[in-house]
């Protein structure tokens, strides 16, 4: 797979994705705004999910999270004034933004235990360089199957 499988923008920044990747940071992120329980997926989820993030809608459902992403669009595209495109775009590129910093050797990570998520440093030794801003919630909103 080549790195150019998905080419995504996002506030005037432009990511090339190869297919397993962008798969796997979509994934990711719907679990962090409690979209979803898990990252356990079949294709068809992965699909749906995936092509939101890419096109911001769903155009034909796969699978029974595309229909419940579809039927009730109206309730998750919005919570608090908050969208959940928006969210899952800035994780997938927050997170290969972070990715590149630190293959570049600009940031450090480490394991936080205490707050059970990734802590980035300035690699000289300086104060912890970044914290990541929180993110809205759906987790009332959750896709069960």
């Amino acid at each position: 797979m080549s790195g150019e499988d998905y080419a995504v923008e996002f506030l005037g920044y432009r990511f090339s994705f190869a297919a397993q990747d962008f798969d796997e940071r979509v994934t990711a992120a719907a679990v962090k705004l409690g979209l979803l329980e898990g990252n356990e997926l079949d294709d068809g989820e992965t699909a749906d999910l995936v092509e939101l993030v890419e096109r911001g809608s769903i155009e034909e459902p796969r699978s029974g999270l595309g229909r419940y992403l579809v039927r009730h669009w109206e309730r998750l595209s919005l919570v608090d004034g908050e969208s959940l495109v928006y969210w899952l775009r800035k994780l997938v590129f927050r997170g290969a933004w972070l990715d590149h910093r630190v293959k570049e050797g600009l940031l450090e990570v480490a394991w936080d235990d205490l707050q059970a998520d990734f802590a980035y440093a300035d690699p000289n030794g300086g104060r912890a360089l970044l914290e990541l801003a929180p993110v809205p919630s759906w987790h009332e909103l959750q896709f069960r199957r």
